[in-house]
C-alpha cells in the first residue's frame, strides 16, 4: 500500500474531504496512526502483562489525551495494541480503533482488558517493528502521520528480523519510532539488566523527527510516564491549553 508523506499530507485531506460529501474516505482521516507495540515476551508474567495494560487503559480515557485529540485536524486518531514476543508471535489484542472522546476511548480500554494473553517466546524486536510498520501501511486508515509506540524492558533481540534493518524499514516509510523503557518494578536495583536500557533504546531502536524514549520503574511512574508519551505523540509539538 503506498503511504502519503507527511509534507503532502495537509492538503491531500482537503482535497479528499471535498470529494467526499462526508462519506467513507472522510469518515477515515485521522491525525495520527498508533501502533502501542506492547512487550509480552517471556520476561513478562501475566502480572506484567495486566499491568502494562492496566496503564495504557488509564492513559487513553485520561482527560489530558482526549483534550490533546480534540486539538487535533480532525479531532481523533486511529490506535491499534499489539503485544509482541518471538519472532512468530506478534498478536493484536485490540484491532485499529477511531478514538474521538470519551466513549470511544473507554471502549478501546474495556476491549484491551478483557482479552486473554496470546503473545509468547523471547524477545524478537525486529519483528515486531516490521509487524507494526505491516499493520500501518495495510489499513484503510487516512492518517496525517504514523508512530510505533514500543514499550519493553530489554533492547536485546533473539531471532527474527534484525532490529537495524526493521528500523530502517519503518524510518523509510516516514513512520517514527518512540520508546518506553521499562525498568523493573520489583528488584532492588530497578533494572532488569545491566546495561543502560534508555541509551539502548535511543542508539538502535527509536527514530524519525521528534522521537524520544521515556522510561518507567514503577507503578505510579509506568502510569505517568504512559500517559505524557501518548500526549506528546498526538500534540506532536503543539502547544495545548494547560490542564487543570
Amino acid at each position: 500500500m503506498t503511504r502519503w508523506r507527511p509534507a503532502a499530507m495537509a492538503g491531500a485531506l482537503a482535497v479528499i474531504a471535498s470529494f467526499s460529501g462526508g462519506g467513507v474516505a472522510a469518515q477515515e482521516q485521522v491525525d495520527l496512526e498508533l501502533v502501542l507495540l506492547a512487550d509480552a515476551s517471556q520476561s513478562i508474567d501475566d502480572g506484567e502483562i495486566r499491568f502494562q495494560r492496566q496503564g495504557y487503559a488509564a492513559a487513553i480515557t485520561h482527560p489530558d489525551v482526549l483534550a490533546a485529540i480534540a486539538h487535533g485536524y480532525t479531532q481523533r486518531i486511529a490506535v491499534t495494541y499489539v503485544e509482541w514476543g518471538d519472532a512468530a508471535s506478534q498478536e493484536v489484542v485490540v484491532p485499529w480503533t477511531f478514538i474521538d472522546g470519551p466513549a470511544s476511548a473507554a471502549a478501546f480500554a474495556e476491549a484491551l482488558l478483557a482479552q486473554p494473553r496470546r503473545a509468547t517466546g523471547p524477545n524478537a524486536i525486529g519483528s515486531a517493528l516490521a509487524a507494526a510498520q505491516a499493520l500501518i501501511e495495510g489499513n484503510d486508515i487516512v492518517g496525517t502521520r504514523w508512530v510505533i509506540d514500543f514499550s519493553a524492558d530489554s533492547a536485546w533481540s533473539g531471532g527474527g528480523v534484525p532490529i537495524v534493518q526493521a528500523r530502517a524499514a519503518a524510518l523509510d516509510a516516514d513512520i517514527v519510532i518512540n520508546g518506553l523503557a521499562i525498568l523493573c518494578r520489583d528488584c532492588a536495583s530497578g533494572r532488569p539488566i545491566d546495561y543502560d536500557l534508555e541509551a539502548a533504546f535511543a542508539a538502535f531502536i527509536i527514530g524519525g523527527p521528534g522521537s524520544f524514549v521515556l522510561t518507567a520503574d514503577g507503578d505510579q511512574r509506568f502510569a505517568e510516564a504512559v500517559r505524557r508519551k501518548l500526549i506528546l505523540e498526538i500534540a506532536d509539538g503543539r502547544v495545548l491549553p494547560e490542564q487543570g
